[in-house]
């Protein structure tokens, strides 16, 4: 399925006639045509290049979580790269990353929000763990103070 179409005459070489008029001999005798074996070469370089690449990509593709696909499909596409560098440098350095990225998750966050219809699922896991992080401090902050009481 993924081949690339090629016409009959170049699918099929054997189609493909060996002899050629010459415009500018004044016989009319046909001519046989000889491969040019460099143009041959270039081409098989150009294929494996082509190759290489798609590979690469492959690879590259294979390497990227679906998490960041997901983000990098949307509008905010950029930012996104702007954070994860930033994450991957801070986590190399051993620093506060978010002290570190303060800027960058900020502007990210505003991306998504902005494209809100595409980020949805990922704004509202967001909330969600929000919502538990509060209770959570709340149920905690009770506690405490209850035993304060005692």
């Amino acid at each position: 399925m993924g081949d690339n179409y090629l016409p009959p005459s170049i699918s099929n070489p054997s189609s493909i006639n060996s002899t050629t008029m010459s415009s500018s001999s004044s016989s009319n005798s046909p001519q046989t045509h000889e491969p040019n074996p460099q143009s041959n070469t270039n081409t098989k370089t150009q294929e494996e290049i082509i190759k290489k690449d798609e590979e690469k990509q492959d690879e590259e593709e294979e390497e990227e979580c679906g998490f960041c696909l997901f983000m990098k499909v949307g509008g905010c596409r950029d930012p996104f790269i702007d954070w994860e560098k930033c994450v991957e440098q801070g986590e190399k350095n051993n620093e506060d990353i978010a002290e570190k990225c303060f800027q960058v998750t900020s502007a990210l966050q505003k991306c998504m929000e902005a494209h809100s219809d595409y980020y949805a699922p990922i704004l509202q896991v967001e909330k969600d763990v929000e919502a538990k992080v509060i209770a959570e401090f709340e149920k905690n902050r009770e506690s405490i103070e209850q035993k304060e009481e005692m």
